[in-house]
């Protein structure tokens, strides 16, 4: 029933602390999603330094989808995107061929408050790989959403209990969040060949075994999972179909060694364009000396 369980290592990033579940050494993707952090929770204090900001960075062949339960982060890309992530929306970014962007906690700087959610990537197709970037925007409002006998559900991305979410996926996928009462019981959907289960507050049982927050559990395929709430529960399915194995380099993701190498030296030498209206600093490729400012445009 349980194929495995992945315990969240701790990472420090220079000012609040995440959560790495994917990749996991025994464990490299669920279906499409090939990486997976919790951002908190962690109180910001007003005037919070701007060394905390995730500076303007590269991505290749992934979507990536940033979901919040507290908290505000300011997106800008290099489409020209500038868009604040907010509690239960979707931004749905891809970054196909290439794409920059920066994450600024500037509503925090200013007021100060809690932030806590899910960063999540998710691998593209072998041929949706050079795909256009995008970004996409989706209100929480307008997701699909369900509630049965003390179970709350919303589909964020993706097919699952008979709901499609909106936004734009390149692959058979779901991405559901769940709110469950102490007590009520979930089969999670058997549509897809892998799937898990994190639990980002409360427990659950699973086969008789309970398990607590912070963990993802990975399912056996095919065979029915049921998910009880053994006490109040926040849970973040997510499941799809294998899409072969990919590399992963820094920010870089793609079936192609080749490809990654490619997309180092095209950020090494500043021929990937910044975000118009953040394009003053950027994070260099690790353990390379932090170039003059602005050499990309």
């Amino acid at each position: 029933m349980i194929d495995l369980v992945i315990e969240t290592r701790c990472r420090n990033l220079g000012g609040f602390e995440v959560g790495r579940v994917l990749p996991y050494a025994k464990r490299r993707m669920v279906g499409p999603f090939i990486f997976f952090d919790r951002m908190g929770p962690v109180t910001f204090p007003a005037g919070l330094p701007r060394s905390v900001d995730v500076r303007p960075h590269p991505h290749i062949g992934i979507s990536t989808i940033t979901y919040l339960f507290e908290g505000e982060i300011m997106h800008r890309d290099s489409l020209g995107t500038e868009q604040p992530i907010r509690p239960g929306e979707v931004n749905w970014m891809t970054a196909g061929r290439g794409i920059t962007h920066s994450e600024r906690f500037e509503r925090a700087r200013r007021e100060g408050g809690r932030m806590d959610g899910i960063q999540a990537w998710v691998a593209l197709p072998e041929a949706d790989e050079e795909t256009d970037p995008g970004f996409e925007h989706v209100s929480g409002a307008a997701l699909p959403v369900w509630e049965d006998d003390g179970v709350w559900g919303r589909v964020v991305a993706g097919e699952a209990f008979g709901l499609k979410a909106g936004v734009r996926t390149f692959s058979p996928m779901a991405y559901v969040h769940l709110e469950m009462q102490a007590g009520r019981r979930v089969a999670v959907p058997e549509a897809y060949t892998e799937r898990a289960a994190y639990i980002a507050s409360g427990s659950v049982e699973v086969g008789g075994r309970r398990h607590e927050a912070g963990r993802m559990l990975v399912f056996t395929p095919r065979q029915p999972v049921t998910l009880a709430a053994v006490e109040p529960a926040s849970v973040m399915l997510v499941a799809g179909e294998p899409l072969g194995p990919r590399f992963i380099d820094w920010n870089f993701v793609s079936s192609s060694k080749e490809r990654i190498e490619q997309a180092k030296a095209d950020w090494r030498a500043g021929r990937m364009k910044l975000p118009d209206l953040d394009n003053s600093e950027f994070i260099p490729l690790p353990g390379e000396p932090v170039p003059p400012p602005n050499p990309m445009s």
